[in-house]
């Protein structure tokens, strides 16, 4: 698999990404010139501790946030500098997100939560024609991940796997291209953790799905086709700080 990943072209990169953030009168670094690349099919992770930038580096490529210096590229075409309209429909039709804190809405149910993104994606009225083909869609992915006793509860009802679970189902019921996990066993128990790992893993292989995820957890990235270290805002691997200039790698 490894071999054959690497003779393709990558899905998604991004290259020499800094990102600096204000704290008061004072710049704080947490990108410095971050490489980062995953070819269609690949499970990365990206492992680090606290405060290492490993959110940052996930939002930035999933167009959440901007960088400073340097691009994102899909696909080899360079897509942090489209307009709003555009990066909002990426967002929609090639990117799923699921967050540590799920950030499933409490109002609604959970059938009603993960059908979201397709209301997002279509008009007041092209929603109206559709509504029976998007909840069809929304229940097919809930009974994909197990929940489908579960549609008319509201977050507040579930437990910290459900939830987890209907995110997961949330991020993948617009056929994304590439999935963006953020701690996504970070708040859940070792047990429960496990079965989101292997759900992850079941995607991956059935569906080809390619999967970045951001950890500190090292037997969760273990798991990953490759796992990269990201160390005060820069990428180490084989006890090297990777820099945008080989010349200035050095040991770790």
């Amino acid at each position: 698999m490894a071999e054959i990943l690497k003779m393709t072209q990558p899905l998604i990169t991004a290259e020499a990404v800094s990102r600096s953030y204000l704290k008061g009168q004072h710049q704080v670094p947490v990108l410095r010139g971050v490489c980062l690349a995953a070819a269609r099919g690949e499970f990365v992770s990206v492992i680090g501790q606290s405060g290492s930038g490993k959110s940052t580096l996930l939002h930035i490529m999933g167009l959440l946030d901007s960088p400073d210096v340097g691009e994102v590229l899909l696909a080899g075409s360079r897509i942090d500098n489209l307009n709003r309209a555009a990066r909002d429909q990426l967002r929609n039709h090639v990117f799923g997100f699921i967050f540590q804190f799920y950030h499933l809405l409490p109002e609604l149910s959970l059938l009603e939560n993960v059908m979201t993104p397709l209301m997002i994606r279509h008009s007041i009225f092209g929603f109206l024609k559709r509504r029976r083909e998007i909840r069809d869609a929304a229940l097919s992915i809930l009974q994909q991940v197990g929940l489908e006793h579960r549609l008319k509860h509201r977050p507040s009802e579930l437990s910290g796997g459900e939830m987890q679970r209907g995110a997961i189902a949330r991020a993948l019921v617009g056929q994304p291209e590439i999935l963006l996990a953020d701690e996504p066993t970070g708040n859940l128990d070792a047990d429960t953790g496990a079965g989101i790992m292997e759900l992850l893993n079941r995607l991956n292989q059935d569906q080809g799905l390619t999967i970045i995820m951001v950890t500190h957890d090292n037997a969760i990235a273990s798991q990953a086709h490759r796992t990269v270290q990201l160390v005060q805002g820069r990428i180490q691997a084989a006890g090297r700080e990777i820099t945008t200039d080989p010349q200035q790698s050095r040991t770790a």
